[in-house]
């Protein structure tokens, strides 16, 4: 048994409460072969349509597979698509018992048009405005009532409308008052709310944005980056993603570490800052360390980016790819 396996063994004995914006993702897939006499664009030819669930519902299924119990708290619309991405998850064993409908809004749909593995274009049908006071109101009761009793906290923050200052505030309290961790995917438009949370995972686009700086391009420069968000948002640590630099961690009172890429081949990089939030809240839960569950985490997103779509990973995948390391 390698040094990691020790961790990812835990993972089927622990309870992660997953808050954010759920969506469908759809893929059609086809081929081209002629521009449109109507406009200068490419006809395509469908081959086969994919849905699945997206946003936190990615985040949801990354963690499932890797055998852990999930259960996911958010907001969908009285609608087909809602129900279809309510049955996706059902399907992975995801607890959706905490779902709220929203009459008011859409369930979030992103429809893919990909052909010859080239996506030709994005479709978008969504609501970004705050959920209603009621709908707040049940979502900070379920988290007195759920986060005592979960081993770790997951805000996937997508800017459609579940995460709000009352949620995200509430969340935060209860999981330090019940030393649980709590670690975020941001949305630049909350950066200064994820205030004292276990861990902040931005891209670094994202964690550019969110501290209103103009660019960070240099090590030097994405150094004092990090720091900046740690001591701004006065949190345990900081994991900037960084594409094909891997990623950097920070940590109070320790020396910044820069952990290389692990992707032999890359696919399509959809989804990949979910897979590395999900195996690195689990891997937090187990005991490991942040920079041990960083590396881990680090590893997984290398496997889902040589995937085509919102793609996760398994435990056999992860244990394969630790053991060849």
């Amino acid at each position: 048994m390698n040094f990691y396996e020790k961790y990812i063994r835990k993972f089927s004995e622990k309870k992660i409460l997953v808050i954010g914006d759920l969506m469908l993702d759809r893929f059609i897939y086809g081929t081209v072969d002629r521009i449109s006499p109507e406009a200068p664009v490419p006809v395509v030819n469908v081959v086969k349509e994919i849905d699945l669930s997206g946003g936190a519902g990615n985040v949801a299924n990354n963690i499932s597979s890797l055998g852990a119990k999930v259960y996911i708290l958010s907001v969908i619309g009285n609608d087909l698509v809602g129900s279809k991405l309510k049955s996706l998850l059902e399907e992975r064993g995801i607890n959706t018992e905490k779902i709220l409908i929203d009459e008011e809004r859409p369930t979030t749909i992103k429809t893919r048009i990909i052909a010859q593995h080239q996506q030709v274009v994005r479709v978008d049908k969504e609501s970004r405005i705050k959920i209603s006071s009621r709908l707040i109101e049940q979502i900070i009761e379920s988290l007195n009532n759920f986060i005592p009793e979960m081993d770790a906290v997951l805000i996937s923050d997508y800017g459609k409308g579940v995460i709000v200052p009352e949620t995200l505030s509430t969340a935060i309290k209860i999981a330090i008052r019940n030393n649980i961790p709590i670690t975020v995917d941001p949305k630049i438009e909350h950066f200064m709310l994820y205030r004292n949370v276990t861990c902040i995972t931005p891209n670094l686009q994202e964690a550019i944005s969110g501290m209103r700086l103009h660019k960070a391009v240099t090590e030097e420069e994405i150094c004092d980056l990090g720091k900046k968000i740690l001591h701004t948002l006065d949190c345990k640590s900081v994991i900037i993603t960084r594409g094909e630099k891997g990623m950097s961690l920070f940590e109070k009172n320790r020396k910044p570490v820069h952990i290389p890429t692990r992707a032999k081949e890359v696919y399509d990089v959809t989804g990949a800052g979910d897979t590395v939030i999900a195996v690195l809240t689990l891997c937090l839960t187990t005991g490991a360390n942040l920079k041990t569950s960083a590396e881990i985490a680090n590893y997984a997103a290398g496997i889902v980016v040589g995937k085509l779509g919102t793609a996760t990973v398994s435990v056999n995948e992860l244990k394969d790819v630790l053991d060849g390391k």
